[in-house]
């Protein structure tokens, strides 16, 4: 049996390199589910898979997909009862962020985080075009890097224009598969391009109306780097939702609300809201806990409350 590893996916067409080393365009035989859950993207990039060849040897067939380590999965931005799968099988998770050109959207952080936490995927925080920078807006780096520091992810700030921080980000990126994926408009495009010159991603610039970010990359793919490693690129992320998780996941998966809950009167079982002798709450109140992230935690279980309320009552 032909094995290769995932690099690009269109929708139905899908290119593998072989494990000697050419590139062979497949599409899918038969029905792939993860874990008993509804798909838009039944094979992602980065999945090892085994192919049949077609008799004139031009394309051929994915037939099987073989363990995945970990992956990556969001909420369809389509088809809002399916599931989207961003990656599988890497070893980090980069997310792109700014303050400025598009204004940050803080709560997208936590959101991300979702994704690569319940694998224990490192991730890792960028900050770019801080060449943009005032010092209102350094001075929100200064505390969001205080408070992401503090529970164990790595953030940076960088300049893809004016190549700051780049060399810190090679270091990150040697010899890891690496999924890269950040807000339209964040520079992604121009970042992954300072790193490794030859790729030339297309780029555009913000949209003068809205404010808001382009898409460049419509389909992820993944990149060799000259220096060892690979990334994986991703269309960007307008919003980020999850009709995969139970409150119980989110309270589970806020790393440091976790550690806290061993001393909360409800252990586990805790959604550190309105229960009695809670740690977290309490460590809000001492400043151990960021408010920022507690509030974005409160907006991420009410809107999966609710979502799952309407599922309920909709097969009722």
């Amino acid at each position: 049996m032909n094995k290769g590893i995932v690099i690009k996916s269109t929708g139905s067409w899908y290119n593998v390199k072989m494990e000697e080393g050419h590139i062979v365009p497949c599409r899918i035989v038969g029905r792939f589910r993860l874990d008993g859950l509804k798909l838009t993207n039944p094979v992602a990039v980065g999945d090892q898979v085994e192919v049949v060849m077609e008799e004139d040897g031009e394309a051929g067939s994915i037939v099987k997909i073989l363990e995945r380590k970990n992956y990556v999965v969001r909420q369809s931005p389509r088809k809002k009862h399916d599931l989207h799968l961003l990656a599988s099988n890497i070893d980090q998770a980069i997310v792109i962020m700014t303050i400025t050109q598009p204004k940050l959207k803080q709560g997208f952080i936590d959101r991300f985080l979702l994704m690569t936490e319940p694998y224990n995927i490192p991730s890792v925080i960028v900050f770019n075009k801080g060449d943009l920078y005032n010092e209102g807006d350094l001075s929100v780096f200064d505390l969001l890097k205080e408070i992401y520091e503090e529970i164990g992810y790595e953030v940076l700030l960088v300049s893809a224009l004016e190549k700051k921080g780049i060399d810190r980000l090679r270091k990150l990126l040697k010899d890891k598969i690496s999924l890269i994926a950040g807000q339209s408009g964040v520079g992604k495009s121009t970042l992954i391009n300072s790193i490794q010159p030859q790729l030339e991603l297309r780029t555009k610039e913000l949209s003068d109306y809205s404010g808001k970010g382009q898409h460049t990359t419509t389909f992820a793919e993944m990149f060799e780097l000259d220096f060892g490693g690979s990334i994986i690129d991703t269309p960007g992320i307008k919003t980020l939702s999850f009709n995969n998780l139970e409150p119980i996941d989110v309270a589970h998966n806020f790393r440091e609300f976790f550690q806290l809950s061993e001393s909360c009167k409800f252990g586990g079982n805790c959604l550190h809201r309105d229960e009695p002798k809670c740690a977290v709450k309490d460590a809000l109140e001492t400043g151990e806990v960021s408010e920022l992230r507690y509030f974005n935690y409160l907006a991420l279980l009410d809107e999966i409350e609710e979502q799952n309320y309407w599922e309920r009552n909709k097969k009722m």
